[in-house]
């Protein structure tokens, strides 16, 4: 570690004991939140919420952020870019980072999406990348339906997507239940076992 390193990590530190001095939660992406305790003290909270990456088109970003909210109060750790990227932050490479990090990364489809050119592309490519690094019987990448458009082929072909149409509830909660259960037979997988 170069001293140029350590005079960094020193200033985090520095930065992370004041705000909890203050009183202020200070959460690490990834990692957990340091929340302020007693007698001037901290405890930490390491994050075990699954992390859900939403790619989306600007003009879908309502029913983004309506995915957001379901996922979030169904405890997950959602991620969309209108809410988690900070003025100045380099969001490409913070958003593969976010992919990265993912637990599920799940891609609104629509007629807009699918014929617009841009960024939410790049993000299936590199999602689809990403998809081809998880083991073969877990789920990754969630193709979801915002109406009545057709998934591009080569997705259509290999991955089972979902509609939130004509019945939203219904189409969140499918989404809702296939992740929870992934992450139930992942934490099963995790698990040692007992001899």
């Amino acid at each position: 570690m170069t001293e140029r390193d350590l005079e960094l990590e020193r200033r985090v530190a520095n930065i992370v004991r004041h705000a909890i001095e203050q009183g202020s939660p200070v959460e690490i992406d990834g990692l957990g939140t340091f929340l302020p305790g007693r007698n001037q003290g901290f405890r930490f909270v390491a994050q075990t919420k699954p992390r859900v990456f939403i790619a989306y088109v600007d003009e879908d970003v309502a029913l983004a952020r309506k995915l957001y909210a379901a996922f979030e109060q169904d405890g997950f750790r959602p991620w969309l870019d209108k809410k988690k990227l900070l003025p100045g932050q380099n969001w490409p490479r913070a958003i593969e980072h976010a992919i990265q990090a993912s637990d599920f990364f799940v891609a609104c489809f629509s007629c807009r999406s699918t014929t617009k050119r841009g960024s939410f592309h790049s993000e299936l490519r590199f999602a689809l990348n990403c998809a081809a690094q998880v083991p073969l019987d877990e789920i990754f990448f969630i193709p979801v339906r915002l109406d009545d458009c057709l998934v591009p082929r080569n997705i259509a072909r290999k991955i089972q997507y979902v509609d939130v149409f004509p019945n939203w509830d219904v189409g969140v909660r499918t989404v809702i239940g296939v992740m929870k259960e992934q992450e139930a037979k992942r934490r099963r997988k995790r698990l040692p076992l007992a001899g």
